[in-house]
């Protein structure tokens, strides 16, 4: 027997099953909302990992095609690493779901979300995403929950909650919020320029929704949740601050920490920690945890200058942005390239164009191999933060931040008949010391422009930080927060947005949850600092988009034919499109509606591809001038190729006002000559001429 639980939840059934499978995980929830369907699991290690000052959780989203009738491609016919999307869902279930966990908890734990079903009605990462909070919260496993998350779409100017996977990728919102009982504790958010009030309006309907979502989970907890199991606490022990403080004092931490320079800092750090190791060199038990030890003396004493002095590390005004500077054409030859600087941050942005055809197909859990044609790429090396690491590829940070800043620029892009290219921005770190993801959307928003990408109107981003008191109304706010106030701040409020509203929003969080006043402000807070950094850092680099694309980028012609004539301008086998590409040199793509797509780089190539497939899909008309090649000579007259696989016959008659003997008096092969149509003949046949051209 085993425990089921259901509640309606935006129109349609959500059930959870405990106890019907997966018992020996501490906790599992077997999930179904419509007929999406999602194994959610809770699994902790009995003891805490040796060696580690952090809490080490994983969370996975596993997404099995066979949820919706697929077959893996390729050669390995299984599941292999996990998709971008699954990646994105993985760090939206964890980052509400961490600051719930007891801040000195190092047993590994493990949250699984095995999607085995796929409604298109009931997007599984939402169902994933409550799994998870209510797998940890029926476990063993210590955690102060329940929380939950909502999903709120907008399309035609009215909110959908939890839409479905269509509304979802065609709305003008894709939001996701997740509540406590009292608090909002993580916001995601995709937008078309959604005004701050509205956003604000979607965000408290999601926290409403959560809260009937909580309710259900207390009472799944009340029937059949274990109760959490204890475990050894890896806190710094009282008496060892103490003595920490003897040996530095709290006037010589602060001075050690309050420097705008990252490296000063640093150094100074260590020198502190050489003044401890040495104190303390007779107590092995305080030496294995003295780092952990100076992180907290570190992080209390930035935290109290901020709150009750208003004291930022490098000596700005809580508003204050640091310096900013921005630059386009930096490097040589790529279509489009700009660098963003704030403070200690600097991003390089490229941009290339392609053809359509160059778009990124991702085959996932959705019913059609779906085409991303922007594509944003970002890239954090050791050297960037002054660290020695081998380059192992882009871990889940890199994936994450590409994502955010992609996500940020989609609702300004051109759309593919206004601008018909695929579109791939890449975001090298130069350097780094907070915010690389908001710098990263200000540097790709130049570099678009610089590659001549007609973009509606300028995006830029900002951070906004938080440290919080003993009370709900004790909190400081900081604008554009360095490295140092997001390790030792509760809040990482990333907006990105144009002057009319909001295009994406992410919000980390240590803490357990927001007050409504941290949120609005916030949002405010972001507004003012990004529409500052437009006008007084990007504006005057480049203030908009250039008319035309760089020399260097591709250059693309498209025209439209009727679909029936497609199978002409490809040919038997592709003989005839390749012929084309051979002789001009270009590219060409053709969509199954007859969109044609010519691309080269010389444009009178270009043009003469472009000639070629018009006079192929065309129907030769009486009067009508071409011109052609000799291809063959009979001796009944000459056949004239007008763009490959298209010829016509000039009979020798037509040839010359004067009468020929032979054809080969006048013509020979490759001659380059012009004729005009005179119609069909008798037997249904077209007729050319060349000794009628000039009449016409």
């Amino acid at each position: 027997m085993y425990d089921s639980f259901s509640m309606e939840l935006a129109g349609r059934t959500l059930r959870v099953d405990i106890n019907r499978v997966g018992k020996q995980a501490n906790g599992c929830a077997f999930m179904s909302y419509g007929d999406t369907t999602v194994l959610s699991t809770a699994t902790a290690s009995e003891k805490p990992r040796d060696g580690i000052d952090f809490f080490p959780l994983s969370v996975e989203y596993e997404e099995k095609l066979y949820a919706v009738g697929k077959i893996p491609g390729g050669f390995n016919k299984r599941e292999g690493k996990a998709s971008e999307n699954a990646i994105l869902t993985s760090r939206v279930i964890d980052r509400p779901m961490r600051p719930l966990f007891p801040k000195d908890y190092r047993n590994d734990v493990t949250l699984n979300n095995m999607v085995m079903s796929v409604d298109s009605e009931c997007r599984p990462e939402l169902v994933a995403m409550l799994g998870s909070a209510i797998a940890t919260c029926i476990s063993d496993i210590p955690f102060d929950g329940p929380c939950a998350m909502t999903q709120v779409g907008l399309i035609d100017g009215q909110f959908i909650v939890n839409p479905s996977q269509a509304q979802w990728k065609e709305g003008d919102l894709q939001l996701t919020v997740a509540s406590t009982k009292q608090k909002v504790i993580m916001i995601e958010a995709g937008a078309n320029e959604v005004p701050e009030a509205k956003m604000l309006e979607a965000i408290y309907m999601a926290h409403d929704v959560n809260q009937t979502i909580i309710a259900f989970i207390d009472d799944i907890v009340a029937k059949v949740g274990k109760k959490k199991h204890e475990y050894t606490s890896c806190a710094i022990p009282a008496e060892m601050f103490e003595a920490m403080k003897a040996v530095v004092t709290p006037e010589e931490m602060e001075e050690a920490v309050f420097t705008d320079e990252k490296q000063v800092r640093e150094e100074n750090i260590r020198n502190i920690t050489a003044k401890l190791e040495e104190a303390f060199a007779e107590n092995e038990e305080w030496l294995a945890i003295l780092g952990e030890a100076i992180y907290q003396y570190e992080k209390k004493t930035v935290r109290k200058m901020i709150l009750k002095d208003h004291k930022r590390p490098d000596g700005r005004e809580i508003t204050q942005i640091r310096p900013l500077a921005a630059e386009v054409d930096i490097i040589p030859r790529v279509h489009g390239s700009a660098m963003f600087t704030r403070g200690q941050t600097q991003i390089c942005d490229v941009c290339t164009l392609a053809p359509l055809s160059e778009v990124q197909k991702v085959d996932g859990l959705d019913e059609n191999v779906v085409a991303k044609r922007y594509m944003h790429h970002y890239n954090f090396p050791a050297y960037s933060v002054g660290e020695t690491k081998v380059s192992r590829g882009p871990g889940r940070r890199e994936i994450g931040h590409g994502a955010l800043a992609e996500r940020a620029l989609l609702a300004v892009l051109p759309s593919e008949e206004e601008f018909p290219y695929a579109i791939r921005c890449v975001s090298e770190t130069f350097e780094s010391n907070g915010s690389t993801s908001m710098a990263s959307t200000c540097a790709s928003c130049m570099s678009l422009m610089a590659a001549g990408v007609p973009i509606k109107k300028m995006v830029a981003g900002i951070s906004c930080g938080l440290v919080t008191g003993e009370t709900d109304d004790d909190f400081v706010l900081l604008t554009d927060i360095q490295g140092l106030e997001d390790f030792f701040g509760d809040m990482d409020f990333k907006v990105t947005g144009t002057t009319d509203g909001i295009t994406a929003i992410q919000m980390d969080i240590k803490i357990h949850g927001l007050t409504r006043p941290i949120v609005e402000g916030a949002i405010a807070r972001c507004r003012e600092a990004r529409l500052f950094i437009m006008d007084n850092c990007m504006k005057p680099a480049i203030a908009a988009p250039r008319a035309t694309v760089n020399e260097y980028a591709p250059k693309i012609i498209s025209i439209q034919i009727d679909p029936e004539k497609i199978g002409e301008v490809v040919g038997q086998r592709g003989k005839t499109i390749n012929a084309i590409i051979d002789q001009t040199g270009v590219k060409i793509d053709i969509t199954d509606d007859g969109k044609v797509s010519v691309c080269g780089t010389e444009q009178e190539m270009m043009d003469k591809a472009v000639e070629y497939i018009q006079t192929i899909v065309s129907e030769f008309e009486e009067g009508k001038i071409y011109k052609g090649k000799v291809v063959s000579i009979k001796e009944f007259g000459a056949f004239i190729e007008f763009a490959p696989g298209k010829e016509g016959m000039v009979h020798i008659s037509k040839i010359c006002k004067e009468r020929i003997d032979h054809v080969e008096d006048v013509l020979t092969l490759g001659d380059k000559v012009t004729v005009v149509c005179l119609g069909k003949d008798k037997m249904g046949r077209i007729s050319f001429s060349m000794k009628d051209v000039a009449e016409q």
